[in-house]
């Protein structure tokens, strides 16, 4: 809540000025009312010296009374409102009017409620004050409320002849800040005057963490806070921050303002980090602007831009360059390095406009910059390998047919051998299935009626490069571009009523705008290959059918067994496939080659396509003829359930989308293996929800040559099995937390994910350890870790009855025979998790260990604290080349997270 003093002082003007213009005559007949004897008593008691008729009556004030504006007053517009729980009265002698205990006045939005108030017409002042309880203890302290504004001083004076008012122990909120005044002076309607004044951003502010002591300060409402002599204080305890004056906007609207740097030392020698200008631009759009520099000649300058319009789109723009100096100019290790990376993220309202859409995700920039960057603490963007982009618009034309149209820019890049992929750009557009023979009314029955075809093109710029060449002008020297033009009719229909069968035929029409013509060239004895710009095409053609059914088995073993029934579920597919062989755009040429000097010249005669190394690239030039064989299969059971009062059993899956897959070529050459190798597919739940058991792999019933290709001659014949893997794997995650064992608990929230480390091409889990920002905190934490429910009411606690932790892992097996190897290729378990040892304490680890190698992988240990107002944080990384750790304490309160220490030790690059 924000605080707005002159709002009490304009409340006290409106409610006193009804009573200047009373005297005991208009109080008297009109306003005379019938109390008991004891009531009358009670108001004698107090001093009243005033007639009965001239008193106002206290039930009446209870039930809240009101005083309409006198005439000729023009400040007042409208009725004021009154009450006290035990009286209100007016002494003629003292000239004042007393409300006692729960007193309360109300005019239109502003309300005071205090113990006593007190209205003095001599002095033309107003008074508010607590009252003792029965304890003695000091209550009922003045509360003023407008709207959602709240003030609560000690005591209130105000002063009508110089509109002027002396708040008494004030209690404020201003923003981020809880200000406490031991005396607060009004200057004008929005200067304010404090004197021994605490301002702090911990909710307690009789007892805080910390605070500020100022000894004067000028006090602007929702605008700033200009202090003299400011120092800080720890738990009451002064230290020696301090400045001579002090600056402290208040306004909750974002405005520019400076950055102040971190300072450290570093391999690069000292440096200030992340200091810079944040610029308020508009409601729509801002900036901000950092910078590193290190007195090795190092430096860094990143810029970020958020942007954002309400039900049309948001996003936000990152530049990052980096200038990097190892050792010192003139010695023999120096070297000199550039990085840069640059990200892009925007997003349209759905809402926005429904019939197109632009969305971008963008991340690129130098191959090894993750791994370089001095200022850079995201652990899942450095363990990736690929950087990917996005730019697309799709746009929708209603109608019939209905045509949809995009275009988008992508951009794939390896880190590891800094090969970049683009596609600058790609078109594609594509029309709605048409049906000829649909009836105009009524479903659509058997083959002729179900016969549809649509047309598609996709027309793209494809770019291969690398890293060194990225944005210059050989990159786009050896751009590939050309368009596909497709055209599918399908058709499906029953057959007997229990087979579901579907033909196909596909037209393609490829046209590109290079090829490339191969010949001999005797002289230099090689092959040469000319590149022929201008415009060519070629078209292909097939065909496939398919017929495929669901087969149900059942197996009931009764209602009074823990195991009810057993269900199968099979669904098997045959297909049938047609590729013509296109040889019309294959040409060939003669190769002299001499394998042995003692023997005469070899004429060979080579086979080629011109359109090898396009776009699409050449159509194939062998007839295939192929069957394709599929079989699925889902057990699941019905088991009585724990829950006596259920009605029903429950359902379980035994085995989920478990699959066999093969296809026999019926046009395959004499001495051919015809039986591809059967493909294995499925997942083993273990427990529901949670842990699914994946496995892959290929089965194949022919053996290998000498040189280790697949032969005609079955293994099995071969003196080896009926099956040989070639290859396999097994995967499983598993996800739990004590929150599982607890009977009331609840799944936590798999949503938590490191957005930043995502979009880099990390995992969405934390086993590769988790990302902080530039102010340690790590990217699944909120303004505050420790803010959710339940971690809040054990906070109230010095310690945990329950210890609340949660684990994740993650384990993966790869093995591979294709020629032979029999080896197991990789072999690893990764597991993250986190421990609440206290209310205030959470440690984590994420680490992982490579069964083949005998190692762990990359290790990261980290320490979380607790301390209401700050934060405080340890992030190591104990071994490999990327050793480091990170040590971070401050202010949790943004408005002050300048006010922090952090000290890292960054890996030793040179290793």
């Amino acid at each position: 809540m924000q605080t707005n003093i002159p709002n009490i002082l304009f409340c006290c003007i409106f409610i006193l000025l009804p009573f200047f213009c009373l005297n005991a005559q208009e109080i008297g007949e009109n306003n005379e009312l019938n109390i008991d004897a004891k009531e009358r008593d009670t108001l004698v008691a107090v001093g009243d010296s005033l007639p009965l008729a001239q008193t106002i009556k206290a039930t009446d004030s209870i039930l809240g009374d009101s005083l309409q504006q006198p005439k000729g007053n023009q400040l007042i517009t409208g009725a004021v409102k009154y009450k006290a729980k035990d009286y209100m009265r007016i002494s003629q002698k003292e000239n004042r009017m007393y409300l006692y205990n729960e007193a309360q006045i109300i005019y239109e939005d502003m309300q005071i409620n205090a113990g006593l108030i007190v209205i003095d017409n001599n002095k033309n002042e107003v008074y508010a004050y607590g009252i003792p309880d029965s304890t003695g203890e000091y209550s009922q302290k003045p509360v003023f409320v407008q709207g959602n504004q709240t003030v609560e001083p000690d005591s209130i004076r105000f002063n009508f002849d110089t509109e002027r008012a002396l708040v008494y122990n004030s209690r404020t909120q201003q923003a981020s800040f809880n200000v406490r005044g031991e005396v607060t002076k009004r200057e004008n309607d929005s200067v304010y005057f404090m004197q021994n004044v605490r301002f702090t951003t911990d909710e307690d502010l009789d007892n805080p963490d910390y605070y500020f002591y100022a000894r004067k300060i000028k006090f602007v409402p929702d605008k700033k806070i200009v202090a003299g002599f400011v120092n800080m204080y720890l738990a009451d305890v002064p230290t020696p921050l301090g400045l001579p004056f002090g600056y402290f906007p208040l306004t909750e609207e974002e405005t520019s303002g400076f950055i102040i740097p971190s300072f450290g030392d570093s391999q690069r020698g000292y440096f200030l980090q992340n200091g810079g200008y944040y610029f308020a631009i508009s409601d729509y759009v801002d900036l901000l602007t950092l910078g590193d520099y290190y007195t090795n000649g190092s430096y860094a300058v990143r810029l970020e831009s958020n942007y954002a319009k309400r039900y049309r789109y948001r996003g936000n723009v990152r530049i990052r360059y980096e200038n990097l100096f190892q050792s010192e100019r003139g010695f023999p290790d120096f070297a000199e390095q550039s990085v840069y990376n640059i990200q892009w993220s925007h997003n349209q309202d759905a809402k926005a406009n429904p019939n197109s859409r632009f969305n971008a995700s963008v991340n690129l920039g130098s191959s090894t910059y993750y791994q370089e960057s001095v200022n850079q603490m995201n652990t899942g963007n450095f363990l990736t390998n690929t950087l990917s982009s996005s730019v697309s618009y799709s746009k929708t034309f209603p109608g019939e047919p209905q045509v949809n149209l995009s275009i988008a820019a992508r951009h794939s890049q390896n880190t590891r051998t800094q090969t970049i992929n683009m596609s600058l750009p790609t078109l594609q557009a594509s029309m709605t299935r048409i049906y000829p023979f649909a009836p105009k009314t009524g479903s659509k029955k058997g083959i002729i009626e179900n016969i549809n075809f649509q047309y598609n093109i996709r027309a793209e710029n494809q770019i291969n490069t690398t890293d060194s060449l990225f944005f210059k002008p050989e990159m786009f020297r050896d751009a590939n571009y050309g368009a596909q033009h497709s055209i599918p009719v399908t058709t499906n229909f029953k057959l007997f009523n229990y087979l579901s069968v579907s033909a196909n035929a596909n037209y393609e029409e490829n046209w590109v705008f290079k090829t490339f013509e191969q010949s001999y060239d005797e002289f230099n004895n090689e092959v040469v290959i000319d590149t022929i710009n201008g415009f060519d095409s070629y078209r292909t053609y097939n065909f496939g059918a398919s017929v495929g059914t669901t087969l149900y088995g059942l197996k009931n073993f009764g209602k009074d067994k823990k195991i009810q029934a057993i269900r199968h579920v099979m669904r098997p597919s045959l297909s049938y496939n047609v590729n013509p062989g296109f040889d019309q755009y294959y040409d060939t040429f003669e190769t002299n080659e001499r394998l042995d000097p003692a023997n005469p010249i070899e004429t060979n005669m080579e086979t080629y396509s011109r359109f090898d190394g396009t776009l699409y690239g050449a159509p194939g030039n062998r007839f295939s003829s192929s069957l394709g064989l599929s079989l699925s299969n889902t057990l699941e059971a019905k088991v009585r359930s724990k829950d006596s009062t259920a009605t029903e059993p429950e359902k379980i899956t035994l085995l989920n989308n478990f699959s066999f897959s093969t296809a026999y070529n019926l046009a395959a050459e004499e001495g051919d293996p015809k039986l591809s190798p059967i493909a294995i597919r499925g997942s083993i739940p273990i427990v529901r929800d949670k842990l699914d058991i994946n496995v892959a792999g290929n089965m194949d019933i022919y053996a290998l040559d000498n040189n280790n290709r697949r032969t005609n001659n079955l293994n099995i014949n071969n003196g080896g099995s009926l099956f040989r893997f070639t290859n396999a794997n097994v995967s499983f995650g598993y996800a739990f937390s004590s929150k599982d064992f607890e009977d009331d608990g609840e799944d936590e929230n798999e949503d938590d994910i490191d957005n930043d480390t995502y979009r880099g091409g990390g995992r969405r889990d934390d086993l590769f350890g988790k990302g902080s920002d530039l102010e340690g905190k790590f990217y699944d934490e909120e303004d505050d870790p420790f803010a959710d429910e339940d971690r809040q009411e054990r906070n109230d606690n010095w310690f945990n009855y329950k210890i609340p932790w949660d684990l994740r892992l993650s384990y993966t097996m790869t093995y591979n025979n294709t020629a032979r190897q029999n080896e197991i290729t990789s072999h690893s378990i990764m597991f993250s998790g986190d421990v609440e040892l206290s209310p205030k304490w959470v440690v984590g680890a994420s680490s992982g260990y490579d069964l083949k190698e005998l190692g762990f992988t990359y290790t990261q240990l980290r320490f979380q604290r607790d301390l209401n107002t700050w934060r405080l944080s340890f992030n190591w990384v104990p071994f490999s080349e990327r050793r480091s750790w990170y040590f971070f304490i401050g202010i949790k309160s943004s408005i002050l997270s300048d006010i922090k220490y952090d000290k890292r030790r960054e890996p030793d690059r040179r290793l």
